[in-house]
């Protein structure tokens, strides 16, 4: 033990002495992470749904180029032949490189989220299970970064390799460019990199709940992990000039590949295929924001409608006195409930106010979010909104004979941008949906059948979620319950405005412009 501490302290002493090596390894993770905030800049909260990109560029640099250069560098200028001449078992010598260069990438990291944090983005929802996340993704690039020293004979050579698995990991491996974004063809290559659960555990760690979801990324990042160990034992040489037989690199090459096959093709047999959308929080259920129903009514009630709820409560509710004829007192009922509407045309005023629109998210946060009075869109986003704007009227989904279904599809209409987090057009899609909707509905329609879809959050059917193209917004594949509670919120926020629960946004129709059929 005493040995392996002294040799990772010797190794940490010679990688700070290189300064191109801390270059490569402090300076440009802060890069990267000035590019993503310059990128995502208009996000309310500040890279907190990168983090899990950021971190991951970290350590594969750190490991694709950090470590192997290192490795490969020292091995020519004859380091490690000194090294073979002491007492030192092997094993040491290697294992303190890589606890070593955990270590500074570790650092390296913990800079990075240092910054962060100052520029305004929230503590990690899971502290613990970011360090654990963290870990198992070092584990397998450091496998990576291993196994490439030990193929390359020079510099030159590490950097080709490197460029190798760096550059399709960040393009294909859903690293820099986000899953949802690639064609169907780079889904399944994607499968088969270790970037994709990488990014997956570290996030959701950040903004989501936590590992607890996410067994089969650590898997996956642990078998790779072994796999490159496995071939880096293999392949291990301790002079530039060392070769080996043809048998140990068709042994050290299937080892490394093997892990990388395995967890693409266990990726493809359980179904992992399809894009993850990022989920910041559980968006509740109805009872979240609707309180129990009690006879009451608003003074706008509908006179029909006060008179049938008001001779319920008096014949229901009202305190029975003492009977005469027997000398005793009957208990006071509870209140009477007023029934549920059983469809969206018996909805009244009256069920809007067992809405408690405070409990809804803010519409400055990261889930529903509705743009604020005179914010306006980024030029570049201008032209995706006019494209929306126009499409929505002749849009098939947006068409259908059932109004609740012709709402319902129109409300996936912002509600699948929130959950992507297409920040640059997403809390300005809120507004051209009721722009729509007003101009298809009464105010009084639009309100009830807001109420109903958003207390009904599961009925009705959801194809038009992979739709979306043809209104110029990507479509969403896989589970769809994540969309239906975002159109959940954005039925009660709509209904707000019309009923002058919340504040009216931009583009908003006053409740007494609203389009009448």
């Amino acid at each position: 033990m005493q040995a392996l501490v002294s040799q990772t302290g010797l190794a940490l002493r010679l990688a700070f002495r290189n300064p191109m090596g801390l270059l490569y390894g402090f300076l440009f993770p802060l890069i990267f992470l000035a590019a993503f905030w310059a990128l995502y800049r208009y996000e309310e909260v500040p890279l907190a749904l990168h983090m899990g990109e950021l971190l991951t560029v970290t350590v594969l640099g750190g490991a694709c180029f950090g470590l192997a250069t290192t490795l490969v560098s020292e091995r020519e200028l004859g380091v490690w032949r000194r090294y073979r001449a002491t007492p030192t078992p092997t094993w040491v010598f290697v294992t303190a490189i890589l606890i070593s260069r955990y270590l500074l990438i570790a650092a390296a990291a913990l800079l990075q989220l240092l910054v962060a944090f100052v520029v305004g983005m929230p503590v990690p929802t899971d502290p613990a299970g970011l360090f654990v996340a963290f870990t198992f993704v070092t584990i397998a690039f450091l496998s990576v970064g291993l196994v490439i020293a030990l193929l390359a004979d020079n510099v030159p050579a590490v950097q080709a390799l490197g460029q190798c698995i760096f550059l399709p990991m960040l393009m294909i491996g859903g690293v820099a460019v986000r899953l949802s974004a690639l064609p169907d063809w780079a889904l399944h290559v994607s499968a088969f990199l270790p970037g994709r659960y990488a990014v997956a555990a570290i996030q959701s760690c950040v903004t989501g709940g936590g590992l607890g979801d996410r067994g089969f990324d650590l898997f996956a990042l642990l078998a790779i992990g072994l796999a490159g160990f496995i071939a880096g034992v293999t392949l291990f040489r301790w002079e530039p000039s060392g070769r080996r037989e043809r048998r140990t690199n068709l042994i050290a090459a299937v080892a490394a590949v093997s892990g990388w096959v395995l967890v693409g093709l266990l990726a493809h047999a359980q179904g992992r295929i399809a894009a993850p959308v990022t989920v910041l929080e559980d968006v509740g259920s109805v009872s979240d924001y609707v309180a129990p129903r009690v006879a009451t009514a608003r003074p706008d009630t509908p006179s029909d409608v006060v008179a049938s709820s008001a001779s319920t409560v008096a014949s229901e509710a009202a305190p029975h006195v003492a009977a005469p004829e027997q000398g005793i007192s009957r208990p006071e009922p509870a209140p009477a409930v007023r029934p549920a509407p059983t469809s969206w045309r018996e909805v009244t005023p009256a069920d809007f106010d067992q809405v408690a629109f405070d409990r809804l998210p803010s519409d400055d946060g990261l889930v529903a979010p509705v743009a604020r009075d005179g914010q306006e869109p980024d030029l570049a986003a201008v032209d995706q909104l006019e494209r929306v704007r126009a499409a929505l009227p002749s849009w098939p989904p947006g068409r259908v004979a059932d109004p609740v279904q012709r709402v319902r599809n129109l409300l996936y209409v912002a509600a699948v941008p929130d959950l992507l987090q297409m920040g640059e057009i997403e809390r300005f899609l809120p507004a051209i949906v009721l722009e729509r909707l007003s101009a298809e509905f009464s105010r009084d329609e639009l309100a009830r059948i807001l109420f109903w879809i958003a207390t009904h959050p599961l009925e009705g059917e959801d194809s038009a979620i992979g739709q979306l193209e043809t209104a110029g917004l990507p479509g969403v594949s896989g589970p769809t319950r994540a969309v239906r509670g975002r159109a959940m919120l954005y039925a009660f926020k709509l209904l707000g405005r019309l009923t002058g629960q919340l504040p009216a946004r931009p583009d908003t129709p006053a409740p007494d412009a609203a389009a009448q059929p």
